[in-house]
């Protein structure tokens, strides 16, 4: 019997890694063909206020319709969500060297596997710090909505440090969040799929911003 259920927790969260991945492979594939073709880099400039606000926009209705999506429609936002942060994901390989993208890349997995593993390995109850690096990450967006106007380059490094250190944070949690998801619905195959599709989602953003801010600390730019 046990076995059983751990044969079923293995495919839940291969599952769930899949469709990470899945949003991963898109998002670079849609920022590599964008920073290649110059009349998508035209259309990412000219439109780059839509393009944030139409992510937002699928987030915002991805969450609104998490009781009511089918597990069909949510992998369709979740794709749609993943193309759509690929183009502004571009600029990174026009600001950075491929090999600099690359070596970032593996150290972000790393860390990211390294928390992942814990969260879901660790007894310890991680709901009180999850809140705690939820009002972080509150601040760390208000503090970055000033510096966009302050403009203080001491201030912008000291936000990508706290930030990997929170979205680390957040990696455990979620992990931990979903190994409990399967636990309540271990019983409902269709409502596990789409717990699958969310909790890819809350990963690939974890893992998202844990590369951005690694790249904005270690990357080397072209210039």
């Amino acid at each position: 019997m046990t076995k059983n259920i751990d044969s079923r927790m293995s495919r839940f969260f291969s599952q769930v890694y899949l469709w990470m991945f899945v949003g991963l492979l898109v998002s670079a594939g849609v920022a590599y063909y964008t920073a290649n073709s110059v009349a998508m880099l035209r259309f990412v400039e000219q439109s780059y206020f839509f393009i944030i606000i139409a992510e937002l926009l699928v987030v915002i209705l991805f969450t609104a319709l998490r009781k009511k999506v089918s597990p069909g429609m949510a992998k369709l936002l979740f794709i749609i969500y993943a193309a759509t942060s690929g183009l502004t994901l571009s600029s990174i390989f026009i600001a950075f060297k491929i090999t600099s993208i690359a070596v970032v890349f593996v150290a972000a997995a790393l860390m990211f596997g390294m928390l992942a593993l814990y969260g879901f390995i660790t007894k310890q109850d991680l709901s009180s710090l999850g809140k705690i690096l939820i009002f972080a990450l509150l601040a760390i967006v208000i503090v970055s909505l000033i510096n966009i106007f302050v403009g203080n380059s001491g201030l912008s490094i000291f936000i990508s440090i706290i930030s990997v250190v929170v979205f680390l944070g957040l990696t455990a949690w979620d992990m931990q969040a979903l190994k409990s998801m399967y636990n309540y619905y271990q019983n409902d195959e269709a409502e596990l799929n789409k717990v699958a599709i969310y909790g890819a989602l809350d990963l690939y953003l974890d893992f998202i911003n844990i590369f951005l801010q690694l790249l904005n600390l270690f990357g080397s730019s072209k210039d």
